[in-house]
């Protein structure tokens, strides 16, 4: 029996509750959500708990090696939290860039995780529950052992191939953990992880300051003494979570929020606001005249993007600079009849979100390990995988993400927000590298240009500029769209692979009711009460 082939087509209903309501990318971890909000605890208990239980159900795309972020709205105002890390303070660019292009797998990728301190932090802010009883269901699913769900066995089976020949030193723990009896768990499969136990039992009872100053910061900079890494308890011990201010446009008649520098959040926001001087929908939702025009702006938001973005204290210019009106309307002249051919490429990625909600308070959640399992290294004895987000450096001359000792990296991962006259609709996001800007825009003009309700917001048929002129879609959209693309110089490739077109999660208010929706394309569960 093939647990991943669907002869048939199969749709989803949207959720909708009063109480409250989560939804993410496996149902465990939606359950783990809700049991905390059924205990008491507010939406930030439930997106706790649900970060913690995927990276026990979804180690194949984030871990508690990862980084996270996040947008939280008490009913009052937005908050953002950056928990992303820093490269090591002993890795120097010559050493980074040894090979003569930026590394994707090994201890040059790691730097600090941050994703356990935005646990503690966003608990520390509005958590109701002891911080402890946020890891329960994770535990016992580590303990216990779970179902591994059919698109999670998909993506382990393609990471066998990548991380299974890798034979340094480093990479063996990561093996006896994550390929037991030297393979993937397949899907159906039960798989269980007591390293994995065991550390989030310490970071339960420590607060998670164990990773940052106590043991398991001293295992992780030993193993990586040991190994050839470059990470030190003097790193751990420096990383700080920041608090930091959201940005935004206006579309239409919503407030679309995202965080700043050093995520890409800013190229959902710079396509909304190129799209804003156009009167979308006039054009038939799925029409290649509309597909056209989100294209190219996404197009033109991602090259100012890729140029721009990075640790904020090495940009060149201000995120404001970069949405005042008056460049976005000479940005858009330049959008036109004809495809644009933009000489870079959309990032890569692999990430979870998820999104809570109890009708006071509001949770927009993401994190990552960044490309699959991330470096494909995990720390001896633990359970810890942590992430390749220095992937996210380039090595450009000049350029304010290149690389450098103690700097934050470009971050692809993007939890975003809706309001509406200042006042929460909900947390929605798509996660998946260079989709998840692509990935907002098309919910965005979903939702406010066509009135889709969330759930076939998600269903939507979806599209993702990859480099140039290149343009892949799912081969559900109507062929006179693909046509209609083709005429105007897109070169169009019907891509039947759901996986490429990235995976989302929405919460939104509705007068007096919670709806909520969750990815076609994924394990997911959304849940309301």
């Amino acid at each position: 029996m093939n647990l991943n082939h669907y002869p048939y087509p199969s749709r989803r209903h949207l959720v909708v509750g009063k109480r409250g309501a989560v939804a993410t990318s496996q149902p465990q971890a939606a359950l783990a959500g809700m049991e905390m909000l059924l205990q008491g605890g507010s939406a930030a208990d439930a997106a706790v708990a649900m970060a913690i239980a995927l990276t026990v159900l979804e180690p194949t795309s984030n871990g508690i090696g990862s980084d996270a972020f996040a947008l939280v709205h008490d009913g009052q105002r937005l908050y953002g939290l950056d928990a992303s890390g820093h490269s090591p303070a002993g890795l120097s660019f010559e050493a980074f860039a040894a090979e003569g292009r930026v590394p994707t797998r090994g201890w040059p990728t790691v730097t600090v995780p941050g994703a356990p301190s935005a646990w503690r932090a966003l608990h520390q802010r509005f958590g109701r529950l002891p911080f402890e009883a946020l890891f329960a269901p994770a535990l016992r699913y580590a303990r216990e052992g779970f179902a591994v769900s059919p698109e999670v066995g998909r993506n382990w089976a393609r990471a066998e191939a990548v991380y299974g020949p890798l034979a340094e030193a480093c990479y063996q723990p990561f093996k006896e953990v994550f390929l037991p009896g030297g393979r993937a768990p397949r899907p159906g499969e039960v798989w269980q992880s007591p390293q994995h136990a065991e550390t989030l039992e310490e970071l339960a009872k420590s607060g998670c300051e164990s990773l940052y100053t106590g043991p398991l910061a001293a295992r992780l900079a030993d193993f990586a003494a040991d190994t050839g890494g470059y990470l030190t308890r003097a790193d751990l011990a420096a990383h700080r979570p920041a608090w930091v201010e959201p940005l935004s446009v206006r579309y239409r008649d919503l407030e679309v929020h995202e965080l700043p520098p050093p995520t890409q959040g800013l190229a959902a926001l710079i396509a909304l606001g190129l799209l804003g001087g156009f009167e979308l929908g006039r054009h038939p939702r799925d029409s290649a005249e509309g597909l056209h025009l989100q294209i190219e702006a996404m197009k033109l938001a991602f090259a100012e993007v890729q140029a721009q973005v990075a640790d904020p204290r090495f940009m060149r210019l201000a995120p404001s600079a970069l949405l005042d009106p008056a460049r976005l309307a000479q940005r858009r002249g330049a959008i036109g009849e004809r495809a644009l051919f933009p000489s870079l490429a959309a990032p890569q990625g692999g990430t979870v979100y998820l999104a809570a909600a109890d009708g006071e308070l509001w949770v927009s959640f993401i994190q990552s390990n960044y490309m699959g399992f991330g470096s494909g290294i995990v720390v001896e004895g633990t359970g810890i995988a942590l992430q390749n987000r220095g992937a996210g450096f380039v090595l450009e001359e000049g350029h304010p993400n290149r690389y450098a000792p103690s700097k934050r990296p470009f971050h692809t991962i993007i939890p975003g927000f809706l309001t509406r006259e200042g006042k929460p609709l909900g947390p929605f996001g798509v996660m998946g590298g260079h989709m998840q800007p692509q990935g907002h825009l098309q919910v965005v003009v979903a939702l406010a240009d066509y009135g889709l309700n969330p759930q076939a917001a998600l269903d939507a048929p979806r599209w993702q500029w990859v480099r140039g002129r290149v343009v892949e879609l799912e081969p559900t959209f109507p062929l006179h769209a693909v046509q209609g693309l083709r005429e105007r110089g897109h070169e169009v490739v019907l891509q039947p692979e759901w996986a490429q077109f990235g995976r989302g999660q929405i919460v939104l208010r509705h007068g007096g009711a919670l709806l909520a929706a969750t990815e076609p394309r994924a394990d997911g569960m959304a849940l309301a009460w």
